[in-house]
């Protein structure tokens, strides 16, 4: 948690040859410069190794801040809106034509995403809309990657990081909610999937999901109880047993539950669009059954606290039917075959490597995560229950069948669409010198770096193209 988007990268264009302005005439120029720029940053962010990205992930976003205002100023410019006060006489030379690679659109394994070729200034706005909001989403995952180092943050730490996460998710929502907004005046829809009304819903959905989600994470001790007592640095063998009030368990109950149904929200937006990357629908169903799973936790936990440790047990059960974990009854443990506590072992191992390296961590919503949590809460629970005060253990279907409503948390943010400085604009009232030309960035285009790779023989190790040309021999 959360969703690992890949950014897009695009094709260069210059915005010269496409729009003429009468009032500002430097503004087309201004505007292929900053794009220039943004297009620079992707694709070195591009080329960055997957666990150093998340470093790299502010300057992509000062870029992106930088250009979009000079794209709602192209775009108040056609529509004869205002800016910054001033009105901009903006004509169409021609129809913009670009392209964007798309990211969330279905792939062929091992290559890269279709380049969509896009027209229109919407399609480009959306484009960058899309990307600054999954900027956000990055940066909300590295900050929720420091609360699993190797060394424990302390709880300002872990307040200020989640914090910081929230807001960057509140942002990521405000976007997407903007874009949907303003899709309902499309008369048809984009050829890119990763536009398209649908998907965009689901991604608003997604990321008010994950911010109601981790509001109970600042206050749930359990997966940091989990943490300490795999982590190999800990020296602390006994711990002090973990106190919730019982309010606040049911609290954290509602607030989960409110988050599955944003999930579930998402999911069914997602299940109306045309084909999509595999992987977000499988993490939007993960982040479901994560906090759907987390709800029946704190709901064990207030019976639990009640006295009641028969039904606590069933809720725990029911969370790992809705994690989609095998349910064990008492004294089933023991009869799990080797295999699946080997399997679950290396499961456990191979999640904490990807955590340690910082790439590819979480994408199953925290299920995983919470399982181990509703894992160390059972043993204890259960034996418990089989020594000091033995209570039956009822069925989890009727409870599951009984859970409540859930309880939003957060207001959504609207986003309100940057402007020029008043500074800028009198400047672009100039004529553009003649000698400068507009900067379209300096990296090469990906229709190179795809070709390359395309050309190349199947099986053919990278770099080696010209040793399997005509005319060579390989013996």
């Amino acid at each position: 948690m959360p969703f690992p988007f890949v950014l897009p990268t695009t094709s260069s264009i210059s915005f010269t040859d496409y729009f003429s302005s009468s009032t500002h005439p430097s503004l087309p120029n201004c505007a292929t410069t900053a794009r220039g720029v943004v297009r620079d940053r992707l694709k070195r962010h591009k080329r960055i190794p997957p666990s150093s990205q998340a470093s790299n992930l502010s300057t992509v976003h000062s870029a992106l801040n930088e250009y979009i205002p000079y794209l709602f100023a192209l775009d108040a410019g056609l529509s004869g809106a205002s800016c910054a006060g001033e009105e901009i006489d903006l004509v169409l030379v021609k129809e913009l034509e670009v392209e964007w690679r798309s990211t969330l659109g279905p792939s062929i394994p091992g290559r890269e995403p279709a380049r969509v070729k896009l027209k229109s200034l919407e399609s480009e706005l959306f484009f960058t809309l899309s990307t600054l909001a999954y900027v956000h989403s990055l940066q909300a995952r590295a900050q929720l990657h420091t609360l699993y180092s190797a060394t424990l943050p302390t709880s300002e730490q872990r307040a200020t990081a989640i914090a910081a996460a929230m807001k960057h998710f509140l942002d990521a929502n405000a976007i997407h909610t903007y874009s949907i907004n303003r899709a309902g005046q499309w008369h048809s829809q984009p050829t890119a999937v990763d536009i398209s009304i649908p998907v965009l819903g689901a991604l608003a959905e997604l990321t008010m999901a994950e911010a109601t989600l981790i509001t109970v994470l600042k206050d749930d001790p359990y997966p940091n109880v989990v943490l300490e007592d795999r982590n190999k640095q800990n020296k602390d063998w006994m711990f002090k047993g973990v106190e919730i009030p019982k309010v606040r368990a049911h609290l954290f109950a509602r607030l989960c539950l409110a988050s599955a149904e944003h999930a579930s929200k998402a999911q069914a937006m997602l299940g109306g669009a045309s084909k999509t990357e595999e992987s977000l629908a499988k993490y939007i169903d993960d982040l479901r059954r994560a906090a759907k799973g987390k709800a029946c936790r704190f709901l064990g936990i207030d019976a639990e606290l009640a006295g009641k440790t028969g039904e606590g047990i069933a809720w725990l059960r029911g969370a790992q039917k809705e994690l989609g974990f095998m349910a064990l009854g008492a004294g089933e443990e023991t009869k799990r075959s080797g295999f699946s506590k080997l399997k679950k072992d290396w499961q456990e191992k191979r999640e904490d490597k990807k955590i340690e390296k910082g790439d590819g961590w979480g994408t199953d919503g925290g299920k995983f995560e919470e399982g181990r949590v509703v894992d160390m809460l059972l043993k204890k629970w259960e034996k418990m229950n089989d020594t000091v005060g033995i209570q039956l253990i009822p069925s989890s279907e009727p409870l599951l069948a009984s859970m409540p409503s859930g309880r939003e948390y957060h207001s959504p943010k609207l986003f309100v669409a940057p402007a020029l400085e008043e500074e800028a604009i009198i400047r672009m009232r100039a004529p553009p010198d003649p000698g400068d030309t507009a900067f379209e960035g300096e990296e090469d285009d990906s229709a190179d770096e795809e070709d390359r790779a395309n050309n190349a023989p199947v099986g053919a190790f990278p770099g080696t193209r010209a040793e399997y040309s005509a005319g060579t021999s390989y013996y």
